[in-house]
């Protein structure tokens, strides 16, 4: 049986993806099949997905003339899998593949298939990714559509010249790591400073979360919002001036320049 989307790797981006496909309407179970070598993976997938198709190995019968395909795996297996795909005729190609560049992946191919690159982050495994994309040398403007109508099932997407997707990834697609550090930090100072832990989780995610809407919501810059907080002389200006002191914001660009630096060289 020919499906609409052959998604290469059920793991959690790969399983985020497919979800938060579903969830929109863009494309219903019976449409998409998942192809992961782990059996237990595609035992829980049946279990949480009615008609979805799940093989260890995709076959000529699951393409048909407008199949397209997500990679979806590690970098190391990246091209294999794509020379797979293209092998058995897919329309088109999208990678979430971290580092590998589309004119790697057009290399294995038997021809001039499109391929998209796209640099997803983990919150699209709750619907609220950022997420850039960027066409290889056969994309038109209708491959590029395609992807970003998948792909908004899961949050923010953005179109960019690939040469920027290694900053992509060292920034929103390593990004949540940043946040999650600076939550653990924090949580250790409420305790520190004599609250429950439990109760500096809370406050903590919640800061978290309520900042953020205000960020996305408020229309406003992060230095704008940053300066309402801070009264001349306050806690909070005492607090910035003490980071600032520990070079944090230096820190966090060396953070991203470190990790685009490092997507780059697996795209070598």
């Amino acid at each position: 049986m020919a499906v609409d989307l052959l998604i290469i790797g059920g793991g959690r981006m790969g399983t985020a993806l497919l979800e938060g496909i579903i969830s929109s309407g863009h494309l219903s179970a019976e449409q998409i099949g998942v192809v992961e070598p782990d059996a237990e993976r595609r035992a829980m997938l049946r279990l949480a997905h009615d008609g979805l198709l799940l093989v260890d190995t995709p076959e000529i019968e699951h393409v048909g003339e407008t199949t397209s395909a997500l990679i979806a795996v590690k970098p190391e297996v990246a091209e294999v899998a794509t020379r797979l795909v293209g092998g058995l005729g897919v329309a088109r190609i999208l990678s979430i593949v971290a580092g590998i560049s589309a004119a790697r992946l057009e290399a294995v191919l038997p021809g001039p298939i499109p391929v998209i690159r796209a640099m997803p982050n983990t919150p699209a495994l709750i619907g609220d990714g950022a997420t850039a994309i960027s066409g290889g040398s056969h994309v038109t403007k209708g491959d590029l559509d395609w992807a970003e109508s998948l792909l908004s099932s899961v949050g923010v997407v953005v179109r960019l010249p690939e040469k920027h997707l290694d900053a992509v990834t060292g920034l929103s697609g390593s990004g949540p790591a940043y946040l999650f550090m600076v939550a653990e930090a924090m949580i250790e100072a409420g305790v520190t400073a004599g609250l429950s832990r439990e109760t500096a989780r809370l406050l903590v995610n919640q800061t978290f979360l309520g900042a953020g809407r205000m960020l996305a919501e408020s229309g406003q810059s992060a230095e704008e919002l940053r300066a309402q907080v801070t009264s001349p002389g306050g806690t909070t200006a005492a607090a910035l001036r003490s980071l600032e002191a520990r070079s944090v914001r230096s820190a966090f660009i060396e953070a991203v320049l470190t990790a685009a630096e490092r997507s780059r060289s697996l795209g070598r």
